[in-house]
């Protein structure tokens, strides 16, 4: 397996985790913000996750512009997550430890595939 295929794994496992806590907060928090609704998922979320399926989609099918592609649209992810979502929507929702618990290994997650498709863009080893 190479670094690509394991950045495409570790970001399946960022979105299913992401994917999972919206349809939470979604369904059982609904009303806490005006994040917290089947409205709000559908309008902010659906884009995000068919970017991210589309980029994991490449990355698994091995495409010779998939890396490069996927390390964009990592650090565009992380650089949101950072300084967008957690100042701004995070705060909102009165976030409980749950909340803490997902954006951190969310964000820990596609920082760590962002670091594994740099090395694959610039021929790098993890072993050297």
């Amino acid at each position: 397996m190479d670094l690509a295929e394991h950045a495409a794994w570790v970001l399946a496992a960022a979105f299913t985790l992401s994917l999972a806590y919206e349809l939470y907060r979604a369904a059982v928090k609904t009303g806490t913000s005006r994040h917290d609704s089947w409205r709000a998922f559908v309008r902010t979320n659906l884009t995000l996750y068919a970017a991210a399926a589309l980029t994991i989609g490449a990355l698994f099918a091995d495409f010779r512009w998939a890396p490069l592609a996927g390390l964009v649209f990592s650090v565009a992810v992380t650089a949101v997550s950072i300084l967008y979502y957690n100042p701004i929507i995070l705060p909102a929702r009165k976030p409980a430890r749950i909340d803490w618990f997902e954006t951190l290994v969310f964000t820990s997650l596609v920082f760590l595939a962002a670091t594994l498709l740099a090395h694959k863009v610039l021929g790098l080893s993890l072993l050297t």
